[in-house]
């Protein structure tokens, strides 16, 4: 026995044994410190996740409320700018018709011998109907009405008042096959519609070549064709374009571009409120832009237009060029299809359009008084229009 106490190799293993448990319990103890220090890192990962996601969450309403606050001011105002605009607008109709009328009056009662003066007077109602067709299609754009017509109108003279609303109407060229009337109702903003396409048709393409608008019976109804020499719309422009003549699309006045281009957005209104439809997605057989007007059957009607009383105002009737010749042979009315839209056969026409200058040599002036004069006949047809505000069915 005392030589095993003696032994130093017993010593020995017992302190390495005792050491082992020291250490042993030394690595036990700081197990479990690093467990619950675990344990406690993992607690505060998992609250610190969820003060996170309740913050992503109170981030997320933020944004929320913020996006809806700034479309409800955007809201609030676009519609404030609408009224305003629509109010100018209303004001600078009327002061439009009545400077029409005013033109009117001098050609009529004090000037209407004088030819010099009549080309002057023309051209300025001329540029007054421009003005006043800019000033419609702001207002509807901005929910404002056109205006209040009692009668109907032939569609040949629907396409007359909107080729005298734009600059270029000279290079405007009308056939058509059909002898049907728009109803009061839609006379005014087929005329605006027909308007802004023609004015963008003779805009984008060459000085000098002509835009032809055939107007022809579908079994839905009648469309009216505009096909232009231009060099056509890039994929962008038709996108844009189908946006805003789309009946689900909202137009935003600040979202027009700066200065605004409003034509397609004019048409689209209008068409939707009116209920037809325009499309420019076709290519024309020039190489330009094909815009299609498709009036349904609802809109058209086999009433013949009361004569219009001022419709031979500006009409030179000594001059070559005002005499009348006849447009594309129009079609006789022989009973009515299941829709109530007329069956036709062609007979002689009856609309009138100014006939080529004469050859010899003439005064420029006079000229130019009886061609505009000529010109007036038939878009003054489309004018007899009051800006009276009020409902759809006017």
């Amino acid at each position: 026995m005392t030589s095993l106490i003696r032994d130093p190799l017993l010593w020995i293993l017992l302190v390495v044994v005792l050491a082992a448990v020291v250490a042993g319990m030394r690595v036990r103890r700081t197990n479990m410190a690093l467990r619950k220090q675990n344990d406690d890192l993992r607690t505060s990962r998992d609250g610190l996740h969820g003060e996170c996601q309740r913050l992503h969450m109170e981030y997320a309403a933020l944004r929320s409320q913020q996006a809806h606050a700034l479309e409800e001011v955007r809201r609030d105002a676009e519609a404030e700018t609408k009224d305003v605009l629509k109010s100018w607008m209303r004001t600078l109709q009327v002061l439009a018709d009545e400077q029409q009328r005013s033109i009117s009056d001098l050609a009529q009662l004090k000037y209407g011998d004088d030819p010099q003066i009549l080309a002057d007077l023309m051209t300025i109602d001329h540029t007054n109907g421009q003005f006043g067709r800019r000033a419609q299609g702001i207002a509807a754009l901005c929910g404002g009405w056109l205006g209040r017509r009692e009668t109907t109108a032939s569609v040949y003279d629907v396409a007359r008042s909107a080729q005298g609303r734009i600059k270029h109407f000279d290079r405007v060229q009308i056939h058509t096959q059909v002898n049907v009337s728009v109803t009061s109702t839609a006379v005014e903003p087929v005329a605006v519609v027909l308007a802004e396409l023609l004015d963008n048709a003779t805009n984008y393409s060459a000085p000098g070549t002509p835009v032809e608008i055939n107007i022809q019976a579908v079994p839905t109804g009648i469309c009216l064709i505009i096909d232009d020499a231009g060099l056509g719309m890039s994929q962008e422009e038709k996108d844009r374009a189908a946006a805003l003549l789309n009946p689900e699309t909202s137009v935003s006045i600040t979202s027009l571009g700066n200065p605004p281009r409003v034509g397609f957005a004019v048409a689209g209104v209008l068409a939707t409120r009116y209920g037809f439809k325009v499309s420019v997605d076709s290519v024309s057989p020039y190489g330009g832009v094909r815009a299609v007007i498709l009036l349904p059957e609802s809109l058209l009607t086999n009433d013949a237009p009361e004569p219009a009383a001022d419709a031979a105002l500006f009409a030179d009737t000594d001059h070559p060029a005002t005499r009348p010749r006849p447009a594309a042979t129009p079609v006789q009315i022989v009973g009515t299809t299941p829709g109530g839209l007329p069956k036709r056969r062609r007979r002689p026409a009856v609309s009138v359009v100014p006939e080529p200058a004469a050859t010899e040599p003439e005064h420029d002036g006079e000229v130019t008084a009886s061609r505009i004069g000529a010109f007036a006949r038939g878009t003054l047809l489309g004018r007899n229009t009051t800006t009276t505000e009020g409902s759809q069915d006017q």
